[in-house]
């Protein structure tokens, strides 16, 4: 398994992230634990949760992810394989602190309460979840409104935050920040307040992105290549579109759509477009699950893809997309596509 330096830290993580946010809704602990096993005996080192997996987040399922992780480190004792990132929610969740915004106080109570689920003493990148301001992520890009924001309220907020931040970096309990669902302007203002205060500085932005979905092709993919701020680019299989299991409006039992009862990703355009590159694939010879996280790991601000599963099936054909090569005529034909395509979901 390849590996990437995660931002300007000593750190290396593997090039596929093992995602895990359906373990305790959608999955048992003991899948999660054969995900864990399966995913670190392919070469993973990298894997990804957060305060409110599982999902869909709820009083019920939160948390729980975090404690089928801790509960496998207990088990097995190889903490020390693993870089562990996690998130706290970015607001608005009534089930988490009544919904309130991550500031000071709420992530040293959020990184505790992490420690204690994952049974570990310290997590190698702790993330923001999404802005509290404010966001075009999600389903947000339609009604994105940023002239409502305040900025000296935006601003003192990531001041705020950063303080915290290098207090517990300071203490161990974090090595490295990221962001995830952030803008370009967003990561501007975390990287200069840091610089200018001696906070810690972002090593990584957690974004949606596939063939699907490539808003960091533009604005973003300049800020990261110059600031060293690589993409850990999630839903890379558009929630399970790109697969084709939802062709024709099928809805198959058990799939997150039929779990979470629809999905936003699904509609008229993405349908037209994800055939488009499943028949692209299947001309070339590719599995379509496996093109669309190749073309993922070529993009040049790419640090990982993180893949997530419902079984043991599943995740063994997305691994194997560390050893799919695309050709020049397989690239061309993406773009091709995507200009037909450039905003489906």
């Amino acid at each position: 398994m390849n590996t990437r330096r995660l931002g300007r830290t000593d750190i290396h993580v593997s090039e596929l992230c093992l995602g895990t946010m359906t373990w305790g809704s959608q999955n048992t602990e003991a899948e999660g634990h054969r995900q864990i096993d399966m995913a670190l005996e392919a070469g993973l080192n990298f894997m990804d949760t957060a305060e409110l997996y599982a999902v869909p987040g709820s009083p019920q399922t939160s948390g729980r992810t975090e404690e089928i992780i801790g509960s496998w480190f207990a088990s097995s004792g190889k903490r020390d394989k693993w870089i562990l990132a996690s998130k706290i929610a970015g607001g608005g969740s009534k089930h988490i602190r009544d919904g309130r915004r991550p500031d000071g106080e709420s992530i040293r109570l959020a990184v505790e309460q992490s420690l204690s689920r994952l049974r570990t003493d310290y997590i190698d990148l702790y993330q923001i979840h999404w802005p509290s301001r404010g966001h075009y992520n999600f389903d947000n890009s339609w009604t994105y409104a940023p002239q409502k924001q305040q900025t000296a309220d935006v601003l003192g907020n990531i001041e705020d935050m950063l303080e915290t931040l290098g207090a517990l970096v300071q203490q161990g309990k974090i090595r490295h920040i990221g962001v995830s669902n952030e803008t370009t302007w967003g990561i501007t203002q975390w990287l200069r307040i840091a610089e200018a205060k001696g906070l810690p500085r972002l090593v990584s932005v957690q974004n949606e992105y596939s063939l699907l979905r490539r808003h960091f092709d533009l604005d973003l993919a300049e800020l990261s290549h110059h600031e060293d701020v690589g993409l850990l680019a999630y839903s890379p299989l558009a929630a399970g579109i790109l697969t084709g299991k939802y062709a024709d409006g099928t809805v198959p039992p058990g799939s997150r759509a039929d779990y979470q009862g629809g999905m936003w990703r699904l509609n008229e355009h993405s349908e037209a477009a994800t055939q488009a590159y499943i028949a692209l694939a299947r001309e070339h010879g590719l599995d379509p699950v496996q093109m669309a996280l190749a073309f993922c790991l070529t993009r040049p601000f790419l640090t990982s893809v993180i893949v997530g599963a419902t079984s043991t099936e599943q995740l063994a054909t997305a691994l194997g997309a560390a050893d799919c090569v695309l050709s020049p005529d397989v690239l061309a034909g993406i773009e091709a596509i995507h200009r037909r395509y450039p905003r489906p979901i």
